[in-house]
């Protein structure tokens, strides 16, 4: 992926302009920090920033035109190659813009989809990316800069290669079509891998991007995954066996860190990879202490968590990066004062590991009960209801009787399940509940005949 063509023929510097809305009670300004966090990740120049209060934007072209004259001007004066808008347009106000400023133009989903497609290296990665990126650009087909006889290049045209314009969306739809297939066969392969760990309880490690999740890991497993100071340094999840103490030991993994506004077509995409955090046991949310705005942050992860079905996952908040604190005889004991359960810690010094360690174990042990059931081999529905709600740590085929009537061939399942979910399996369970076992010899009497 990721083929560069520019339209000298010679690589060069973009250079970019970054433009956001102001609404009623928003801080633009800390939203453009991070748009230009991440257009400078994407390997572009910053030069200028445009706002605009705007209550509700036009249809046309985003921002009124007075403001879309003030850009364009900027543009001229500056030579600016690309416009980057914090929100996400429509086809038809890229179309405008584009028209009148002269430029190529990028929003932020498609931004950061850039960014995960240069960051992108195993091949499910990649795979996810690019069914993301087809995905939104099936609508966008229209765009002047993408057509491939202009040899434009930079960001933006990373990933699924150069698109002609006249690009038939229903080849598009073919290759998506691929991609979800290819993508299927490796969740399928990720459940059976999770199958044969079920005897592990796992633990995935959440947070915003780049609040210290990898590093975190490094130092809880002793491993070396990827850590670096930028913006999703972790695009696939890594697992490793984390040891507790002498009698615990669990499966930690590290996912893709989460941002705001996130393209919910990227979500979509990473679903084989977010199911670590769907599956998990118990979730330790990172959060950079050290940030200005971590709270908006936590936010962040909690409304991502909440969109993929994970926010009820028991979960242990810490605050790393306590060792970058400005006035920390202050911020520190505020943050324990503010949340006395949170977990302070500086990971790339190993400071209050001990702790989370301790803490974590605890959760863990608390967080799911064991049990074993009988299920007639007949009731695939329950069967799956007992997959869904928790984990199958082993099956038996056996002989059960129901107040003597003829034995009949049933599963013993020994399950896991988190504690807050038992009600519902016993419910579950609840028809099957007067099967008995039946010792062989009692089940076949024939065979002694």
């Amino acid at each position: 992926m990721g083929r560069k063509l520019y339209i000298t023929g010679e690589p060069h510097e973009e250079t970019a302009l970054l433009v956001g809305a102001v609404r009623r009670g928003g801080r633009a300004q800390d939203s453009l920090d991070e748009l230009a966090q991440l257009a400078e990740t994407a390997g572009a120049k910053v030069l200028g920033r445009v706002t605009q209060v705007l209550q509700k934007p036009h249809p046309a072209t985003y921002l009124r035109s007075g403001k879309v004259g003030e850009i364009a001007e900027i543009v001229q004066e500056k030579k600016i190659s690309t416009v980057l808008f914090d929100d996400d347009l429509s086809p038809n106000q890229v179309r405008n813009l584009e028209k009148a400023l002269g430029c190529k133009l990028i929003d932020r989903s498609q931004l950061i989809l850039d960014i995960f497609a240069k960051r992108a290296k195993t091949a499910v990665a990649k795979t996810q990316v690019e069914l993301a990126q087809l995905d939104y650009l099936r609508t966008r087909l229209t765009r002047q800069w993408t057509h491939l006889s202009r040899q434009q290049g930079g960001i933006g045209t990373r990933g699924p290669g150069e698109t002609q314009i006249e690009t038939d969306r229903r080849l598009i739809g073919q290759r998506m079509a691929t991609l979800r297939n290819r993508l299927e066969r490796i969740d399928q392969q990720r459940i059976t891998q999770r199958r044969r760990r079920a005897k592990y309880r796992r633990v995935a490690l959440v947070g915003y991007t780049n609040a210290g999740k990898s590093t975190l890991m490094n130092a809880m497993s002793r491993s070396g995954v990827l850590a670096e100071d930028r913006l999703f340094a972790t695009l696939d999840a890594t697992t490793r066996q984390c040891v507790l103490s002498s009698a615990t030991t669990v499966l930690l993994s590290d996912t893709v860190g989460f941002i705001r506004k996130l393209p919910h077509k990227l979500i979509e995409s990473f679903k084989s990879t977010l199911d670590e955090v769907r599956q998990s046991d118990v979730l330790i949310h990172v959060v950079s202490a050290a940030h200005p705005r971590f709270e908006d942050q936590m936010m962040v992860v909690r409304q991502t968590l909440k969109e993929i079905g994970a926010l009820e996952i028991p979960t242990l908040l810490v605050f790393n990066k306590i060792d970058a604190l400005e006035e920390p005889e202050l911020a520190l004991p505020a943050l324990k004062r503010d949340y006395p359960e949170a977990v302070p810690i500086a990971a790339l010094r190993g400071i209050g590991l001990s702790t989370l360690t301790a803490r974590l174990e605890t959760m863990v042990k608390g967080a799911q009960i064991e049990g074993a059931a009988l299920i007639p081999v007949t009731d695939g529905r329950t069967m799956a209801g007992v997959r869904r709600l928790g984990t199958v740590i082993g099956e038996e085929l056996v002989q059960v009787s129901n107040n003597g009537q003829p034995a009949q061939e049933a599963l013993h399942v020994h399950y896991r399940i988190a504690s807050d979910r038992a009600d519902e399996l016993a419910h579950l369970l609840a028809p099957h509940k007067g099967l008995r076992q039946v010792p062989a010899d009692r089940a076949y009497p024939h065979s002694h005949q």
